[in-house]
């Protein structure tokens, strides 16, 4: 029988039906008051309910759905203000302007048409869905994956009758910098967000629906997972050691009725969940962890744990490592009007977005051994950010949407607030932008930008071309900035 999470969860913050209490329970209300509504990527917050044995992963799983937040959050107008806690910044912030652009900053060497990849612009009536279009990946350093949706025909069989969530997909290996058709195909697949993720040795993971395959350059599909249901989403470490999976997966009615659980009580709020996160072994696709959430949550992890942001005094936060063995250390404290959102950028160093008081957002690169690195701060005219990393840790790319007006927690998006798209390329080192363009079609749920694994070379959709750009030599992390184990 697999334990309860109840009896097992090391800081006691739940009654027997999950909901917060004691010395956590106001603050747990708060975050749950303050999760993020404003897109359909994964969630903050959610209420768990079982848990396998073999969960050696779930001391750092359970502070994480306790308390990261993936989107940022509205302002806490509730949070008492104390100009005394907040303290001047560590580092120079430097500001990063909202003016667009007129042309990339840095020319393309290589450029690649799409005409003749049958690529047609999506509808723009999609933009604020956040529904995947495409997808713009480097296999290695001279190989582009180009993979998008195209019309057609998809045949039916009694069997799929139903399913209107189906899709056609292109997919063509480009050489760079010839741009030849290296390998091509056409996938019928399902669901409509990310589907596609590369993996360090020029291979990808393939969604489709309860499957997860590895493809390699031949663009050849080998099953790897299989689930009892659709698979929703999926993310993995820098080190790409560790796999992590979201699926529908309904209960039996038996066991949605609590018959033969003493813990149902009738409220419709206790039932056990539909969606179950694992945790595999990418290497191997062995299994470390199994429980069902309530709701999904973008999990910052590196190979030796999860991020966690705790509250502490006003608007200072305290971002802790927890590591899979159960230990945990503090990382940095920060100081931000709501939960500040966190990303690993290399095993080495994380990301943290962060609400400023005057309005906007800061962008924070600290090393996991507790060392601030860096400081950028962007207008809150700059939403839904979304973060590409090269294999080294050395430079990341990050797109945000350039609107009119800023977007709150709640608000809804509307293509006619869209101005642009832009993508920014960092180095890690020091927070210095390397590249800044805009692309086109806007695709709110990313594809049309890539880096490769080097972090030397980035490929952007844009003039009804894919632009690949050379860019220097990223400057290496501080001697002292490489991670420390956890105390």
């Amino acid at each position: 029988m697999p334990a309860t999470l109840y009896s097992g969860f090391p800081l006691h913050g739940f009654n027997r039906h999950g909901d917060p209490a004691g010395p956590l329970h106001k603050a747990a209300l708060d975050r749950r008051k303050y999760s993020s509504m404003a897109n359909r990527g994964l969630q903050s917050c959610p209420r768990t309910t079982t848990l396998t044995p073999r969960a050696i992963l779930w001391p750092a799983i359970a502070c994480a759905l306790l308390y990261v937040c993936p989107l940022l959050a509205q302002k806490l107008e509730s949070l008492p203000m104390d100009p005394s806690a907040v303290r001047p910044p560590q580092l120079k912030d430097h500001f990063l302007e909202d003016r667009l652009p007129l042309k990339p900053t840095v020319p393309p060497f290589a450029t690649i048409p799409l005409d003749p990849l049958d690529f047609a612009t999506p509808n723009p009536v999609y933009i604020g869905h956040r529904f995947t279009m495409a997808s713009l990946d480097f296999l290695d350093e001279n190989h582009l994956l180009f993979t998008f949706r195209v019309p057609g025909l998809i045949p039916r069989t009694p069997a799929n009758q139903g399913d209107q969530d189906e899709h056609n997909i292109r997919a063509v290996l480009l050489s760079i910098p010839s741009g030849n058709i290296e390998a091509q195909a056409q996938w019928v697949l399902h669901g409509r967000d990310r589907y596609i993720w590369p993996l360090k040795n020029g291979q990808f993971l393939l969604r489709d629906g309860a499957l997860l395959s590895v493809g390699d350059s031949r663009l050849d599909l080998k099953p790897f997972l299989t689930f009892p249901g659709p698979v929703l989403a999926a993310a993995m470490d820098p080190d790409q050691k560790y796999l992590l999976t979201y699926s529908r997966e309904p209960v039996a009615e038996k066991a949605q009725s609590g018959e033969g659980d003493d813990s149902s009580d009738g409220n419709p709020s206790s039932a056990v969940p539909d969606v179950v996160l694992r945790i595999f072994r990418r290497d191997s696709g062995d299994i470390l962890n199994v429980t069902r959430v309530r709701t999904m949550v973008e999990l910052p992890m590196n190979s030796q744990g999860v991020l966690q942001a705790l509250q502490g005094y006003s608007n200072e936060w305290n971002i802790r490592l927890n590591s899979f063995t159960g230990d945990s250390k503090k990382v940095a404290q920060v100081v931000s009007q709501c939960m500040p959102a966190l990303k690993f950028v290399s095993g080495d160093e994380l990301l943290a977005t962060t609400c400023k008081p005057e309005g906007g957002y800061g962008l924070i690169g600290i090393a996991t051994n507790g060392q601030l690195l860096w400081q950028d701060s962007t207008s809150g005219y700059s939403v839904w950010p979304i973060l590409r990393r090269s294999d080294t840790g050395l430079r990341f790319l990050r797109e945000t949407l350039a609107v009119t007006r800023q977007i709150g927690t709640f608000w809804a998006l509307d293509r006619t607030d869209v101005k642009a798209q832009r993508v920014r390329v960092f180095n890690a080192a020091d927070g210095n932008v390397a590249l800044e363009a805009t692309v086109d079609p806007v695709l709110d749920a990313g594809g049309n930008a890539a880096i490769s694994p080097s972090g030397r070379r980035v490929a952007l959709l844009s003039n009804g071309q894919i632009q690949v750009f050379n860019l220097p030599a990223p400057p290496p992390l501080p001697a002292a900035a490489h991670r420390a184990p956890v105390q």
